[in-house]
């Protein structure tokens, strides 16, 4: 999968995305600042949501639509909640041009076609589709029909709903598809995370994955890369003290910073499959051990436990040697202190 100029897959560094969501507070500027900060602390792309409380759902007070299910949110109707969330449509482009300035690649989260229409005016190079929305095929596929590569959060999906959300894209001409293993809570508890999911998906499906966190902390992202992790989202906050419905599991300018830094690390650290030895390594071979004579010897005189041993440094024979020497013949004088090799030995 390639967005802009970001090849995203394995062997390329993992996709770092820093999401908005509703930590703009309905405030322009606050907005901005965030991707002022995202493009400070490293990332590759920065995500916004596009969407109205009036496409999301209807203004309606009754028990089906008041939240009362152990959230951040319960006891808000679902229409309060999302006329907090939505980045006026006028402000797309303020942002979309502050990323260009900055060099970060921008993307939105459709929530029906509306959107999706509206944003391809825009020319994204990417859409994402939230966890909450992996089944609704239709929208789906209509996103998938721009042709553009799609990442989906696999958040509330069962099996069945991942297999239909991969065949609606591909049914759609569109296999440029990226899975994110997420937890819809929020905050997220670690022993519900499931990195392990990453790899399956890859291997299950034949997408690129990656990892959409709602942890508290910076851990489980930097985890996620060392188990294969080509894309990980989280959401920014200038503050966590400026409050907002995705505040508490946000992270501030310094701690994505950090992530960032930790990933591009972890990145180094998994390395590739070889045996091969660092010029690093090799320097500090000296402090293995290897056989050394020990004891000054005279050529004809057979090597004992008494003149040679088994120490450091590396510059000697390699102690597997070691029964196979003692009882041989010196072919030479040989001083105390000499790296023991096999010109040394008779018949070796």
């Amino acid at each position: 999968m390639k967005i802009v100029t970001k090849k995203i897959g394995e062997n390329h560094p993992c996709f770092i995305i820093a999401e908005l969501s509703a930590n703009h507070l309905h405030n322009l500027d606050i907005a901005l600042q965030t991707v002022e900060a995202a493009a400070n602390a490293g990332v590759d792309a920065f995500k916004i949501q596009t969407l109205t409380a009036d496409t999301m759902t209807i203004d309606c007070d009754n028990e089906y639509f008041t939240i009362n299910k152990g959230t951040l949110w319960d006891g808000r109707t679902l229409y309060d909640l999302y006329s907090e969330t939505p980045l006026p449509y006028e402000w797309h482009q303020p942002i979309i041009d502050k990323c260009i300035e900055l060099g970060l690649i921008w993307f939105s989260t459709p929530y029906d076609k509306t959107a999706t229409d509206f944003l391809e005016a825009l020319n994204p190079p990417a859409y994402k589709i939230a966890s909450f929305e992996i089944t609704d095929i239709p929208l789906i596929q209509y996103v998938a029909s721009k042709g553009k590569p799609i990442i989906i959060s696999t958040g509330i999906a069962t099996k069945e709903e991942i297999d239909d959300a991969v065949s609606a894209c591909k049914k759609s001409g569109n296999d440029q598809i990226a899975l994110l293993k997420c937890t819809s809570a929020y905050p997220a508890p670690y022993d519900e995370i499931n990195l392990r999911m990453i790899e399956e998906y890859k291997n299950e499906y034949g997408v690129i994955s990656g990892l959409s966190d709602h942890t508290l902390g910076t851990e489980v992202p930097v985890a996620s890369v060392a188990l294969g992790a080509s894309i990980i989202e989280k959401h920014m906050i200038l503050d966590r003290n400026l409050g907002g419905p995705d505040a508490a599991f946000s992270l501030e300018p310094h701690e994505f910073k950090t992530l960032v830094q930790q990933v591009r690390n972890v990145e180094k650290a998994v390395g590739t499959v070889t045996y091969e030895l660092t010029d690093k390594v090799k320097a500090n071979r000296m402090f293995s051990r290897s056989l050394f004579v020990v004891k000054d010897i005279k050529k004809g005189e057979a090597f004992s436990e008494n003149s040679v041993r088994s120490i450091r440094p590396g510059d000697g024979l390699p102690p597997k040697h070691y029964n196979g020497v003692i009882g041989k013949l010196a072919t030479t004088d040989i001083e105390r202190g000499t790296p023991l090799n096999e010109n040394h030995i008779e018949d070796f």
